[in-house]
């Protein structure tokens, strides 16, 4: 499935020297991710496996355990501009059932005067969730979007384990692609939630997602000279895996990110004890955003990273004590929506993470 939209020339000089040029210029900008752990609606889509989450279903999702899940989202949104200062100017998403799921999410009251609006595509994943990306449009002027597959096909160095007949059966998320300017310069922002671990597989395909992703933003870096590309999503990797180590070229160190490499932050910050989710108690970071040569390396008077975390770390996890579970088996962990099989209120089993860019 692979879709794209063009706004023509016209649109795109009007859009861009309109309100861009009136409106008063910001002086830093978050970019960020946040897994929604199944962000789901109470009626069923044609097509996908979301039965569980139906009020018949094993989950018992009815309207008031959506609208509280609504809720918390918008509540770690509203949280995180309260520390900022300011409202995210991208925001990607993961683990959302469809458009409506997000523009319920937009509406709520605590996040409504963001004017976030939405960029997302139905995509193949047989459980039935997509990737998205939120973007104020007061901030940045969108260009295009694509939808990319996740295919076999050109796909190189990689041996994978599923048979031909396995490969043409596989349905996994599409990687998303925004293409924005702001303040005058082009970004393109990519959303992953690369294949599950499940089984403790996968390590193949998620290197193919990587390399997916890598290898569409060479296209549009060589497309449009300078342009600032950010990779971000659930990766079900550690920054150390091979899918953003290796298949995203991603560097620890700024200092060692050339052209053709990215900046990730994040792999720092995972080594030095931060997590975004546990499993089995063990800390790990998968939700990761990595920037380019052009956002790591900038010009002067250009956008460029910004140390966020004791002025050191290039990156945020955020998490807040009601996000978190403070007693119990999990004490120190995500409180999360489901746990056993019941459900208990809270958010997500991931902790947002972000960026902050500046001139």
């Amino acid at each position: 499935m692979k879709k794209a939209f063009y706004l023509s020339a016209l649109t795109a000089l009007l859009l861009v020297f309109g309100p861009q040029a009136t409106a008063q210029k910001q002086k830093s900008y978050v970019i960020g991710f946040y897994n929604l752990e199944n962000l789901f609606d109470t009626y069923h889509d044609e097509g996908k496996n979301d039965y569980e989450y139906l009020p018949d279903g094993a989950n018992e999702w009815t309207e008031a355990k959506y609208e509280k899940k609504l809720y918390n989202m918008a509540h770690v949104i509203a949280a995180m501009k309260k520390d900022n200062k300011v409202w995210h100017t991208v925001l990607g998403v993961s683990e959302v059932e469809n458009r409506h799921v997000l523009e319920d999410l937009v509406a709520e009251p605590e996040i409504a005067d963001a004017n976030y609006q939405i960029v997302h595509y139905d995509g193949p994943d047989r459980r039935g969730v997509d990737v998205a990306l939120l973007y104020r449009p007061s901030q940045m002027t969108l260009v295009e979007s694509e939808s990319i597959p996740f295919t076999f096909q050109d796909a190189h160095d990689i041996e994978f384990s599923l048979t031909p007949d396995e490969q043409a059966a596989f349905r996994t998320r599409d990687v998303l692609m925004v293409h924005g300017i702001i303040e005058g310069e082009h970004f393109a922002f990519y959303v992953c939630h690369l294949p599950s671990r499940i089984g403790g597989k996968g390590q193949d395909l998620r290197a193919r997602g990587g390399q997916i992703a890598y290898e569409h933003s060479l296209k549009m870096m060589e497309k449009y000279p300078g342009i600032k590309c950010v990779i971000m999503g659930d990766m079900n990797d550690n920054p150390t895996d091979d899918s953003m180590a290796l298949w995203m070229r991603g560097k620890e160190r700024i200092g060692d990110v050339g052209p053709e490499d990215y900046f990730s932050p994040f792999l720092s910050m995972y080594k030095a004890g931060y997590s975004t989710l546990y499993y089995r108690g063990e800390g790990n970071i998968y939700d990761c955003i990595l920037c380019n040569y052009n956002l790591a390396h900038a010009q002067p008077g250009t956008f460029q990273i910004q140390p966020i975390t004791k002025k050191k770390y290039y990156g945020r996890v955020f998490s807040k004590p009601f996000m978190t579970n403070q007693e119990g088996q999990y004490k120190g962990t995500p409180f999360r929506t489901f746990s056993g099989g019941q459900f208990i209120g809270g958010y997500s089993d991931h902790y947002p993470t972000y960026i902050v860019i500046k001139k």
